[in-house]
Order: structure tokens, then C-alpha cells, then sequence
């Protein structure tokens, strides 16, 4: 599988998954029901990330939806008061209208296609629930602007305690990404290599590249808009795979030595892979910059507790830094 209307038709296969089976079913079932759709992909659940949301829509008192889409609808309604914003509350007054917000869950699948660390295809599937997020118009004080009226500052990501759902939670996709594929657009898109090329290439060069999956322990964060002369422009970086905290690293500074190596050693092994202090160095931070000096100057006072393999991918990074 590795032309884009293959994934296109897979991704419209896992769209239509997602509107027959119920919110509720785990990891294992995705993974199964992927299985009938693509055979010869084997998909497997590395991530899930909650705590987020977006505005949903506006719903009377007896959550009958007067709108799906609560921006567009408070910019609508300002406009026809003359952006009036006072006109605008004192017409809704007592009416009972609420704002919805989709609160989610974003569960990452991906399926190895290769040999190569971005040889994975990545699907990421939304669990949405529907709630209440506040009473419109019924401040005592007039909002200061629409952002102010949709997304009151005071709310947190849940909506609180008390918030009311409305229907039942659903599963939506959200993108299918071949990966491989993702990086080589934005290598056309701009030669030089970018952040997350280097990124990947540092694992391959490394010694986790031969110890494990690069899809075990990553997703991609990618994003794609379009400048002002209407071309695409694409983002990508990596998201390490912690359901959880990162592993803490522990030493004291100006550590150096047998006492360094031990703690990287100790490190590494939290987290599951060979070098897993320098790639979460780049990305997560749970390990300080500093440190990839002092392994530096471990090595050139004789200090050789690093592959080879591992001291050139430090010392490119030391060359010419990058982070996320």
C-alpha cells in the first residue's frame, strides 16, 4: 500500500468504522476491526491523549441545536446587531441559550510499511463527547468580544464537574498519515532537511534505530495550512509515545564519567530504548540540554561508554542544534 489513492480509499473505509461502532470500544477492537479493512497492515494502539477540545455548537434549554458550529453562529448573529455586542445580549436575554464544546480523546494506531523508521502508516481516531459548556448571555457582565462570549477563560477542558452531556460520545477520524510519504512532500516542499528529517535520520544513525521500531516509541504531530499565496505548507514533529510521565533523569551537575553513564543507563532503560535520553533531550526535555556536552567532553577525556554510532549523532546535534 503506497499510492495515494490506496490510502484515500483506506481512509475513507476507517471514516465509515468509525460511525458503526461504539465510542467504548478499546484499543483491541480498533486494532481487530483495522484488521478486516487492511490485512496485510498490522495495527497497533502507542498513544491516547485527552484532555482537549473544541467549540461545538449553541442548544436552547431543552438542548435542541440551533447551531452546530458556535463561532460562526456568534459572528452571524453580531453582525446582523451591528456588532453591537450589548444589542446582541440584551436580544438573547433570558432565552436559555447554551455553548456546546467537544471534549476528546485522541487515540494514535500505526502499522509498520517498511524498513525505515518513517515506514508507518499513522491513523488518529477522535473520541467525542458533546457537552455544555456555559449559558450565553446570561453574564452579568457584556462580553468584551466573541471570544470572550464562546470560550470564557474560567472554564477548564472538561467543562467542569457538572457538565451536562448531550447524545453519546462517537468515534470520528480525524487523518490517516503515511508517513514516509508526509516527509518526503515537505522535502519537496522545502530541500533542506527540517527538524523532524533530522530527527528521524538521528534515530536511524543511532543505536535505537537497530534496537527497536521507531513507530513504538513516536507518533507525528502533523499540520497543514496554506500561506497567503495559497500554497501548502507542511508541519511535522515528533510526540513521544508516553502514556504517562517521562522517565525523570536523575544527576547532579557537573556529572561526568561512570556516574554519567549510569544515570543514562538508568534512563535509557525506563524508557525502554538505547538513546532514549538525547531523542526525549529534543523533545520532551526530561533530560537537559547540558548533557549532550557532557558526554562530549567524556569522550574527549577518554570517556568511551557510547557506541560510536551514538558519539557522531551527539556531535552532529552539538554542530547544529535543533529541538521541538
Amino acid at each position: 500500500m503506497d499510492n495515494t489513492s490506496t490510502w484515500q480509499e483506506l481512509s475513507r473505509q476507517v471514516a465509515g468504522l468509525c460511525s458503526r461502532i461504539p465510542a467504548t470500544a478499546g484499543p483491541a477492537v480498533l486494532a481487530r476491526e483495522l484488521a478486516v479493512l487492511a490485512p496485510e497492515l498490522r495495527f497497533r494502539e502507542v498513544l491516547s491523549r485527552g484532555g482537549w477540545y473544541r467549540l461545538g455548537g449553541v442548544v436552547d434549554a431543552d438542548n435542541v441545536h440551533l447551531s452546530d458550529h458556535l463561532e460562526a453562529w456568534a459572528e452571524r448573529e453580531l453582525a446582523a446587531h451591528d456588532e453591537d455586542m450589548v444589542a446582541l445580549c440584551d436580544h438573547y436575554a433570558g432565552r436559555g441559550l447554551r455553548a456546546t464544546r467537544l471534549t476528546g480523546r485522541t487515540r494514535y494506531l500505526v502499522a509498520t510499511t517498511g524498513a525505515g523508521a518513517a515506514d508507518f502508516v499513522q491513523i488518529e481516531i477522535e473520541e467525542l463527547q458533546e457537552i455544555v459548556s456555559h449559558p450565553l448571555f446570561a453574564a452579568e457582565s457584556t462580553p468584551s468580544g466573541i471570544e470572550e462570549l464562546i470560550d470564557p477563560r474560567h472554564l477548564d477542558a472538561t467543562g467542569g464537574a457538572a457538565a451536562e452531556p448531550i447524545g453519546a460520545p462517537l468515534l470520528v477520524l480525524r487523518r490517516l498519515t503515511p508517513v514516509a510519504a508526509f516527509l518526503a512532500r515537505m522535502r519537496v516542499q522545502k530541500p533542506e532537511a527540517q527538524p523532524i528529517h533530522r530527527f528521524v535520520e538521528a534515530w536511524e544513525a543511532s543505536s535505537a534505530g537497530t534496537a527497536t521500531q521507531f513507530s513504538n516509541h513516536w507518533v507525528v504531530a502533523v499540520r497543514e495550512h496554506l500561506d497567503r499565496y495559497r500554497q501548502s505548507v507542511l508541519h511535522a514533529a515528533p510526540v513521544a509515545a508516553l502514556n504517562g510521565a517521562a522517565p525523570k533523569f536523575v544527576a547532579t551537575f557537573g556529572m561526568q564519567g561512570l556516574a554519567l553513564h549510569q544515570a543514562m543507563a538508568h534512563y535509557d532503560k525506563a524508557a525502554g530504548f538505547p538513546m532514549a535520553w538525547f531523542f526525549h533531550m529534543l523533545t520532551v526535555r526530561s533530560a537537559p540540554y547540558a548533557l549532550a556536552n557532557a558526554v562530549i567532553s567524556d569522550v574527549l577525556e577518554g570517556f568511551h561508554y557510547l557506541p560510536a554510532r551514538d558519539i557522531e549523532v551527539v556531535k552532529q546535534w552539538l554542530y547544529q542544534p535543533y529541538a521541538f
